[in-house]
């Protein structure tokens, strides 16, 4: 199932089809392709280059891993993230290496290497679905993740599935119309608030 979005401008093919679908195939990904996904995480822009993302990975290969980052998860993206071949979690370092200080921009940078991970995905035929809905602390625990390093978001990954798997709440938002903000209430000139005049067209 694809929904490619309905653009008032012109932007690239991968970017209009890629989508956040909850129905995932069990189909597994092969390793070389996650590979080539994180490949493309790893040229993502950062500050000083940086580079502040991890990426935490479990497949349903080793299902006891898959499991403990499963439970990860909260329970509402618990009952449609458990059908995805693969998960992951990203961590942002939040600090400077070269000196300590707090790096104010880890989260920006690691959402961009995520969001190059999701363009390579889109291009293989994968989709993404990233997840606010994580517990934090119990993934600090499990992993023994350091200090100075925080969970951002949780991602399944997969080849896109039947919605009619989907409980039927979830299968309506799964099939309902992608809408997203227009120019106007995003794009500001002058003073906070105020419409660019070139994004009004």
């Amino acid at each position: 199932m694809e929904k490619p979005a309905e653009t008032q401008y012109p932007i690239h093919d991968l970017l209009r089809r890629r989508w956040s679908p909850r129905a995932f195939s069990e189909q597994a990904v092969a390793p070389d392709t996650l590979r080539s996904l994180w490949e493309a995480a790893r040229w993502a822009a950062s500050c000083f280059n940086e580079q502040p993302w991890s990426f935490i990975v479990a497949t349903k290969e080793d299902p006891k891993e898959f499991s403990r980052l499963l439970s990860c998860l909260v329970e509402g993206n618990i009952t449609w993230a458990q059908h995805a071949p693969v998960l992951m979690v990203s961590v942002a370092k939040t600090y400077f290496d070269q000196d300590g200080s707090p790096n104010l921009h880890a989260w920006h940078d690691v959402g961009q290497a995520a969001a190059n991970l999701t363009v390579q995905a889109t291009a293989l035929g994968l989709f993404v679905h990233q997840m606010a809905g994580i517990l934090p602390g119990k993934i600090r625990e499990l992993y023994q993740i350091p200090d100075q390093y925080e969970p951002v978001a949780g991602i399944a990954l997969g080849y896109p599935g039947n919605p009619d798997q989907l409980p039927d709440k979830l299968r309506q938002r799964e099939l309902a119309k992608r809408t997203k903000k227009p120019l106007a209430e995003f794009v500001f000139t002058g003073r906070w608030g105020q419409t660019s005049t070139i994004a009004k067209g």
